[in-house]
């Protein structure tokens, strides 16, 4: 428990920093500062949850190391930089929507929410349309091009899937894995209009800002018991 304060202190301090950097003049500086933010936050998950379930582990995992990463850029190809990176993040959000598809019966949630499924639908390809208009002046078709869209589409089916699982389950846990699924979309699209079209403090503070939300919410739901699931275990 001791540890896990410190780690509390350690991370709002690790902010703190970075908010100063990049509001006085010091944006790399605040970028390397804000790279030990989510890697702690992991560390603060592997510490102080007691119920770990794996893909949600890789998850963390698997989005820590790009962070972490950013230390050695410098030394390696950036091509070689780029995919790594974005396979792993690709790969993130692949584990973090088998944990929360794993935990639905979607021939039931079809069954409930045929209208909110309709709408989902319909509002992720309408979203997907604007990420993809924004990045496609930047990028030709090519393997980066690939990545880019499906990381796009990825993080639009988390949102959509943690919404039905909310939906369905109608408890604490799945309204943070929302809120936390919610932040990082909302993150993403203020880093894509960041990186292709303002590069501003103000964006990146937001960018930072949410995720690091996102994965407050995250790490809560990981604490939390699946409610569904304990119904279910008592009938």
């Amino acid at each position: 428990m001791t540890f896990s304060k410190v780690l509390i202190g350690l991370i709002s301090l690790v902010y703190s920093l970075f908010v100063g950097f990049e509001f006085f003049g010091h944006p790399t500086v605040a970028t390397h500062i804000s790279v030990l933010i989510i890697p702690l936050i992991v560390l603060l998950y592997f510490v102080s949850v007691k119920k770990k379930t794996l893909f949600f582990s890789l998850f963390l995992i698997f989005y820590a190391i790009p962070e972490l990463l950013l230390f050695v850029k410098d030394a390696m190809v950036y091509q070689t930089y780029y995919y790594i990176c974005n396979t792993l993040c690709v790969a993130a959000y692949v584990f973090l929507l088998i944990e929360i598809y794993k935990s639905i019966n979607f021939k039931e949630v079809l069954k409930r929410f045929k209208v909110q499924v309709i709408v989902l639908a319909i509002l992720s390809l309408y979203m997907g349309f604007v990420l993809f208009k924004i990045i496609s002046p930047s990028l030709r078709i090519s393997v980066e091009y690939i990545l880019e869209i499906t990381y796009n589409i990825l993080i639009l089916l988390v949102l959509s899937v943690s919404l039905l699982n909310y939906f369905y389950k109608d408890d604490k846990k799945s309204l943070f894995l929302f809120l936390g699924a919610l932040c990082i979309v909302f993150s993403e699209v203020i880093n894509i209009a960041y990186i292709y079209l303002a590069n501003q403090n103000l964006l990146n503070f937001m960018f930072v800002s949410l995720f690091v939300l996102a994965f407050f919410f995250l790490l809560q739901q990981s604490k939390l018991d699946d409610e569904t699931e304990d119904v279910l275990a008592v009938q």
